[in-house]
């Protein structure tokens, strides 16, 4: 074992990488980068009935957007290549006929059927299915055609996990399983000890359903003659209920997508490092500056972490608020309604001030903006859907307007002063802010929400903004 901190994330090329294996990713970046250690990158592309085509290259592509950059493995280099474990079969091969030579490993004779019918016999019998109870007692050499099991030595284990606290197993657990596929592929069981071994791997932080595994592995580490590294299992992720593992369905989705939908980099880091961990204070938003410098893996809780869908709207508008109007602009481009592509830069700017404290994702902007750009239609059912505002008649709403329009035609056109002539037609009519201005702000807008309201006129402007009160009124 190094005495230097070496960290690893080894998926799969099977499919998008949602938030469960992004957050065993940052845990690992983030043990390595405070001691000033190393994080790889590593494919496990053992599986290739599963593997997905562009997997690998998505992989990458999350880890960088998120700033989870890799010091060594996949395009990064390092001395304990090939990062990808399909290229690294002869490596498997040597440790494979080192258990060979030891007793440890043995060619597995029997047809999928045999070994299915063994396991019926065990389920009959209302035993657990144990295959070394089975073990053939002069099995053939192997030839690489058949697969290659593991002689288990069952005994209890006692191990010390970083997060899970001591844990224990007893001797029945314990198992011959395959190393070596027939078709020459190692398995996740074999390859990863192997790797973690010759790439000199201190910590290995990884998902709750390894867990039950690990006696197994530790079995296997005895075989092999090496020091296990240092463990840190990561509680399930929980869908929004709390009641079950979080999956498709609940919104573990591609996590390029809440990029795509407005989500900052910056918010995705802070929300999923603190799935299940925090410093012991208040602090609910870290920079990855932060993060670094606060994580630790005693601080990560046992039991699942919920998935809550609103935190993470919240933060992501609180990130969106902390940023210049230089680093929104940045981000902004692409989600600007069409119509103000074309219109006056310094106009566009002003507008992006103006909304930035709505914004709670970027995909919020067309709503908050068209109707600075183009004329927007009138939806009567923004005033129908209103619980104060759909108990006046016509001609009460009429009215309200009517002196709106009169009062704000002589207005001195600018932001204090609007707010004025709105607080004195607050007196005048007699009515609630939430009504008067609410009415105001969807016949000026005609959207669902907008910044606040003499903010808002003073950009649209005082002809623009009586215009609209007219048609309104008509």
């Amino acid at each position: 074992m190094t005495s230097q901190i070496r960290t690893r994330f080894a998926p799969s090329p099977t499919g998008f990488l949602h938030v469960g294996g992004i957050r065993t990713a940052l845990f690992a970046y983030l043990v390595a980068k405070q001691a000033n250690g190393s994080f790889i990158l590593r494919i496990e592309d053992t599986d290739k009935n599963r593997e997905v085509e562009g997997s690998a290259d998505h992989i990458k592509e999350c880890l960088k957007t998120l700033g989870i950059e890799w010091d060594e493995g996949l395009d990064a280099g390092g001395d304990f290549g090939p990062y990808i474990q399909s290229q690294r079969l002869e490596i498997y091969k040597g440790w494979a006929q080192k258990l060979i030579d030891a007793g440890r490993a043995y060619a597995d004779p029997y047809a999928p059927e045999e070994v299915q019918a063994f396991r019926e016999e065990a389920q009959t019998n209302k035993q657990a299915f144990l295959y070394r109870n089975h073990r053939p007692e002069n099995p053939p050499v192997w030839d690489g055609t058949m697969p290659l099991r593991f002689k288990s030595d069952p005994k209890p284990y006692e191990w010390h996990d970083e997060v899970m606290g001591n844990l224990h197993s007893g001797p029945e657990v314990i198992d011959d399983f395959i190393l070596i596929k027939s078709d020459g592929y190692p398995t996740y069981n074999f390859a990863h000890i192997v790797d973690d071994s010759e790439m000199q791997v201190s910590h290995v932080i990884r998902g709750q359903e390894f867990i039950s595994s690990q006696p197994n592995y530790l079995n296997l580490y005895e075989a092999l003659g090496l020091e296990h590294p240092v463990f840190a299992t990561m509680p399930h992720i929980l869908n929004e209920e709390g009641n079950k593992k979080l999956g498709k369905r609940d919104g573990a989705k591609d996590v390029l997508d809440y990029v795509r939908d407005g989500y900052l980099p910056e918010t995705l880091l802070s929300f999923i490092a603190t799935l299940g961990w925090n410093d012991g204070s208040e602090q609910e938003i870290f920079t990855k500056k932060e993060l670094i410098a606060k994580f630790s893996l005693d601080r990560v809780q046992k039991s699942g972490a919920r998935f809550d869908e609103k935190r993470l709207l919240w933060m992501n508008g609180q990130f969106i608020r902390r940023l210049s109007v230089e680093e929104l602009e940045k981000h902004i481009e692409p989600f600007w309604p069409e119509a103000a592509l074309s219109a006056d830069e310094d106009y566009r700017r002003r507008v992006l001030v103006l909304v930035q404290e709505r914004l709670k994702t970027f995909a919020d902007l067309p709503v908050l903006s068209s109707y600075f750009f183009v004329e927007p239609e009138p939806d009567y059912s923004l005033i129908e859907g209103n619980k104060q505002l759909k108990k006046l008649s016509s001609a009460e709403i009429k009215n309200l307007l009517s002196n709106t329009l009169q009062t704000l035609e002589t207005t001195e056109w600018n932001a204090q002063a609007i707010q004025v002539s709105l607080n004195k037609l607050l007196e005048s009519t007699g009515q609630k802010p939430g009504i008067l201005f609410s009415l105001i702000r969807i016949v000026t807008t005609w959207a669902p929400f907008s910044p606040q309201l003499n903010e808002t006129l003073e950009l649209l402007g005082q002809r623009k903004t009586l215009e609209r009160l007219k048609q309104a009124i008509s």
